[in-house]
């Protein structure tokens, strides 16, 4: 078996660091969407965290934000204020969080990233997030979320 990957290791370490209590598991590579993801671990999309990296004029901001949600960037500027949100260049996410598009986690990035959460994940008594690789998630809940990250619950789309 190989051994495991550098970039879940660091994700494992500062889970455990932060006191995180959920399970990590590695899916397997084709499992790159919510939904697909979902199936794997026979939950619902809702209940997958996608983490969601935006560019706001060379500013990082991440998203945390439900399976069942696409996020309407202008909802979300006009919320917590600041420039336009753009989708970031996987140069940009790799740089600000140490990680690839598609695996990015909450924590465990070079620096820290202004977080915010999508507060529909509430509905979930479990959530499921990226753990630094797009093959590997972990199990939490939006309150450990909350305080793993000390993101700021923000409404990402219009229901």
């Amino acid at each position: 078996m190989s051994a495991e990957h550098p970039s879940i290791t660091r994700f494992r370490d500062e889970h455990q660091r932060r006191g995180g209590t959920g399970e990590i598991v590695i899916l397997p590579d084709s499992v790159h969407t919510a939904a697909l993801a979902a199936e794997a671990l026979g939950c619902e999309v809702g209940a997958i965290a996608n983490s969601l990296l935006f560019d706001a004029d060379g500013t990082p901001v991440l998203i945390l934000t439900s399976g069942a949600h696409r996020v309407d960037t202008e909802l979300v500027r006009t919320t917590i204020g600041g420039p336009p949100l753009r989708r970031a260049e996987p140069e940009f996410v790799r740089e600000h969080t140490g990680q690839v598009i598609g695996g990015v986690s909450p924590i465990g990035h070079p620096a820290p990233v202004p977080t915010y959460l999508d507060p529909w994940l509430q509905r979930y008594d479990v959530v499921w997030a990226a753990a630094g690789h797009p093959a590997a998630v972990f199990s939490t809940t939006y309150d450990e979320l909350l305080d793993l990250t000390g993101a700021t619950p923000v409404d990402v789309a219009k229901d």
